[in-house]
């Protein structure tokens, strides 16, 4: 999938179809004059409704088409026949969209399961026909209830990418080169910042054919959380992953300052974030000798555990995979 189709945000307006009109017919037919009421009840409006789906990995589908309406219901017939029912429409989103109310922010739901459905808008319910309101004192009744209006409103999706292990690192950390060593991920790599402008998903093979799910997200700067740079467009895919891997180069002026910075970040925008696990990799390890690895493992912090690698030689990428295989499963 090429960065031009991942769309992680869209805002569309549903419509729910109205319920039909009960009815108010009376029965008439031969040698019986006056059958009394025989009104059937409207049908219930459609519905619109989310579901999930594992084969979708964007919200690119809904770029273009962002209006949706339900089909109304149908009206009552005589002999006490319900109206046929609107037809619901189905909207398939990826696992990890969550849906809001654009006009009050809060969230209608979220999909986290194949096949999982919420409805974004409930179908009018459908009148009822005049045979409800016979009475003893009202034998024909010449009215029925029109059916209920269905609702409309204006949805905001998004997605929030589901992951196992996250790339958390500042632009040119050398982030996509891992993704891309690590897994057959093929993410856009250049020697300058901002290289990636949307997350990228690559699948990390392990032992005994187990595998697990690794995402590269857009580099982060310094007040991302206030909104600086791109990175902060992009922080919500960080919530879904249960490892943060933090990638500082090798080549950087202050390993642990940057390390702070980027935990900085993190808890401005959600200090639930420094409750995951995190593990250290120092990229670009190829520049280093020995002595210049002593000396900066002096000045790395203990806590999370390190490792340095190199995209370049394969150097500590197996241990980095252990690693992380282990804070995945412990």
């Amino acid at each position: 999938m090429t960065e031009g189709n991942f769309v992680d945000y869209a805002k569309i307006f549903i419509k729910s179809g109205s319920g039909g009109k009960g009815s108010s017919h009376l029965r008439r037919e031969k040698f019986i004059p006056k059958g009394g009421p025989d009104g059937g009840d409207g049908g219930r409006g459609g519905h619109v409704i989310l579901r999930g789906n594992k084969n979708f990995w964007t919200l690119y589908h809904l770029k273009f088409q962002k209006h949706f309406k339900a089909e109304k219901g149908g009206d009552g017939a005589s002999n006490r026949r319900t109206g046929k029912q609107g037809k619901d429409i189905i909207i398939e989103v990826p696992l990890g969209t969550v849906a809001k109310n654009a006009e009050t922010g809060e969230i209608i739901g979220e999909i986290i399961r194949d096949g999982q459905e919420i409805i974004l808008a409930q179908g009018g319910k459908g009148g009822l026909g005049n045979w409800h309101f016979k009475s003893a004192t009202n034998q024909t009744p010449r009215y029925a209830q029109p059916g209920l209006p269905g609702e409309e409103k204006t949805v905001i999706l998004e997605l929030k990418v589901l992951a196992d292990v996250g790339l958390v690192g500042f632009p040119n950390a050398g982030k996509s080169t891992l993704l891309s060593k690590l897994t057959s991920a093929k993410p856009k790599i250049g020697n300058y910042p901002f290289t990636t402008l949307k997350p990228n998903l690559g699948i990390v093979p392990y032992r005994d054919f187990k595998s697990f799910v690794m995402a590269d997200i857009p580099g982060i700067i310094e007040g991302a959380a206030e909104g600086k740079g791109i990175g902060h467009r992009f922080l919500r895919h960080i919530e879904r992953n249960a490892v943060l891997l933090f990638t500082i180069p090798a080549d950087s002026n202050h390993i642990e300052k940057e390390y702070r910075i980027l935990l900085e970040e993190l808890r401005k925008y959600n200090p639930e974030l420094l409750d995951k696990k995190r593990l250290l990799a120092i990229t670009k390890s190829d520049l280093l000798d020995e002595e210049l690895k002593t000396e900066l493992k002096a000045e790395i912090p203990e806590d999370p555990p390190c490792v340095f690698v190199s995209s370049f030689t394969g150097e500590g990428l197996d241990r980095l995979k252990d690693l992380l295989w282990k804070a995945l499963n412990e």
